[in-house]
């Protein structure tokens, strides 16, 4: 029997080690998931609740593998729904092939049911897409499209239409007008020239007050961020994509910065005269120092981040890991304790204030008090994801990472509803380890709840067991809530803002996960002692405060002056409102967790 153009396809891809699909059937691609059928699971499918889920967990399985994410959709509306997780793919530089379905070629042109310009539509989002024409062209689209997927840590896609994929696959000819590719990509090391490393050696040892900031460009160089700041005696401020580049047990490291940062890691920024900063795109130039307060040196694998958010005095274009490790020998050992002894005492202070403010009362539980008692429960191998929304921020102040834990969330897009399929192809990546995903009842109710089917589907062939979906039920969209309070200076607007009620552990019961309900602060830690040990996977559904504010690390002016407006105009719950901010401001003064 001849191999069919879709038989190539999953073979070409198998060659290129791709074991696992992210994806949803339709008529418009069945020409590959009969290829897939007869390859006898050499290649995994999953199936999803929805094609953007798909997209998400390709997205999430390059960035917890460091592997090609694949996904699949059929065409028209399939192959739509696949933006949003390939934007995401994008905007977090991580590389990603889609393989969309497409009208036959016959009726191209004709508005034919479910016909869309996909290469317009997708031209956007991928770096690489390309319709197929004719069975000769596929090997071509397919070694192309991963190896610069690969290459440039971007989005590839596919599109097939669905009479091409069942004609028998031909090779391409060896004639003028065709064009005959191969297999296989390696990474090369960047390293930056020596001259440009003795410059940025010479800005760095100069300084006396030396902060770093590091990205996710950074996880693969943990230890050699670690030895830099130690000679140079800095500390180490994290964008949120670059949590787990350095473990917050160290005393040095600032935690977040940002809208969802800390105050040492503000107060390190505004006060250094040196910045490295080391594979972080993070955006807001206004948590960093002052232009023409600070030297500055980058260290980027894409030369297209440098000098973007600080202009740098020295900008390397290079590998993270491989750069520092060369810049070692170079820098000098500084002897002055002062700076960084300051910043060691900024951090103590500010875990003992985390602390009192998530042990600060709340109606009826404090969202804060959620992530600080996970925090020590975590296994030191845990992957973490989160949502978008105001559980961010408590995600990214309040969970200490050590060990090898790794997280994510959808970092440059922000998208809601990326936390749980993150977390389930977390758990497919690493089937051994626990995976906790930190949810709103927003992204829940957005798409989330319809996943949790796909980890009913699939738990039984996990290796281990232990995946928590956590929910943050406050019945608000709180983080824009928030935004609408202090960003605008107005009311919460409770027509766009309060969301219903629902039972998010009784939906797991009906689907024969785990459900497990807190409404009072005092069941929180036992209730997670409870689902780390759990025999099945478990939804942890915490009603949690919306009057509890994320405060940012530094209140300006004019965030103030709104405040004080939406007060003057008459909040809906303004005495909880009150009382819960006053809470959060005064909760590392007051004598008692109860006053």
């Amino acid at each position: 029997m001849s191999a069919t153009v879709g038989d190539f396809i999953v073979h070409r891809l198998y060659e290129w080690g791709v074991r696992r699909i992210f994806g949803y059937p339709g008529d418009g691609i069945n020409g590959v998931l009969g290829a897939l059928q007869r390859a006898k699971e050499k290649i995994e499918f999953i199936q999803v609740r929805h094609e953007e889920m798909a997209a998400f967990m390709a997205a999430a399985h390059a960035k917890f593998t460091g592997e090609l994410g694949v996904c699949l959709s059929t065409g028209g509306p399939g192959a739509a729904h696949l933006l949003t997780g390939l934007y995401d793919a994008k905007c977090d530089h991580v590389p990603v092939l889609a393989i969309a379905g497409q009208a036959p070629r016959t009726a191209r042109g004709a508005h034919y049911q479910q016909e869309l310009n996909l290469d317009r539509m997708f031209s956007d989002a991928a770096a690489f897409v390309q319709e197929a024409e004719t069975p000769a062209q596929v090997r071509m689209l397919v070694d192309r499209s991963v190896r610069i997927a690969k290459a440039q840590n971007a989005v590839s896609v596919i599109v097939l239409p669905g009479d091409l994929q069942d004609l028998d696959y031909e090779e391409p000819p060896r004639k003028h007008g065709a064009v005959r590719t191969g297999v296989g990509y390696s990474r090369p090391l960047v390293i930056p020239c020596y001259d440009d490393m003795r410059r940025a050696a010479q800005v760095l040892n100069e300084g006396e007050k030396v902060a770093m900031l590091i990205g996710a460009g950074a996880l693969g160089a943990r230890e050699e961020v670690i030895a830099v700041a130690e000679k140079l005696k800095a500390g180490i401020a994290k964008a949120l994509l670059g949590k787990a580049a350095a473990p917050d047990t160290v005393s040095w490291v600032t935690g977040s910065i940002g809208l969802l940062g800390t105050k040492p890691s503000y107060d390190m920024m505004m006060e250094c005269d040196t910045l490295l900063m080391v594979g972080s795109g993070f955006p807001y130039s206004e948590f960093l120092p002052r232009e023409g307060q600070a030297r500055g040196v980058q260290i980027d694998v894409d030369a297209s981040m440098l000098s973007m958010r600080y202009p740098m005095e020295v900008n390397l274009h290079g590998d993270a890991a491989v750069t520092l490790r060369e810049l070692l020998p170079l820098l000098e050992e500084k002897t002055d304790h002062r700076w960084r002894d300051r910043i060691e005492k900024n951090v103590s202070d500010w875990w003992r204030v985390l602390e009192s403010r998530a042990r600060a009362p709340a109606n009826p539980v404090n969202p804060q008090l959620v992530t600080w008692e996970l925090s020590p429960r975590l296994p030191d191998d845990a992957i973490l994801t989160c949502d978008s929304g105001s559980c961010a921020n408590w995600y990214a102040r309040d969970l200490k990472i050590r060990g090898e834990m790794m997280c994510s969330l959808s970092g440059g897009l922000a998208s809601m509803g990326a936390a749980v399929p993150y977390a389930i192809a977390a758990k497919f990546a690493h089937p051994g380890r626990p995976v906790i995903a930190l949810v709103g009842d927003g992204a829940m109710q957005m798409n989330n709840m319809a996943e949790l089917i796909t980890v009913a589907k699939y738990w039984r062939d996990w290796e281990s067991p232990k995946w928590i979906c956590c929910v943050f039920n406050n019945e608000d969209l709180n983080q824009v809530t928030w935004e609408q309070r202090v960003m605008q200076g107005n009311p919460k607007f409770e027509a766009t803002q309060d969301i219903p009620d629902v039972p998010y552990h009784r939906f797991a019961e009906l689907i024969g996960l785990k459900g497990v309900f807190v409404d009072d602060p005092a069941d929180l830690a036992s209730a997670w002692d409870e689902a780390l040990s759990s025999t099945r996977p478990v939804v942890l559904e915490v009603k949690t405060d919306p009057e509890v504010p994320p405060l940012p690390a530094h209140i300006s002016f004019e965030q103030a002056r709104n405040f004080a407006a939406t007060l003057a105009k008459g909040d809906p719950n303004e005495g909880a409102l009150i009382v819960g901010a006053a809470r959060q401001v005064f909760a590392p003064i007051l004598p008692g967790r109860g006053e």
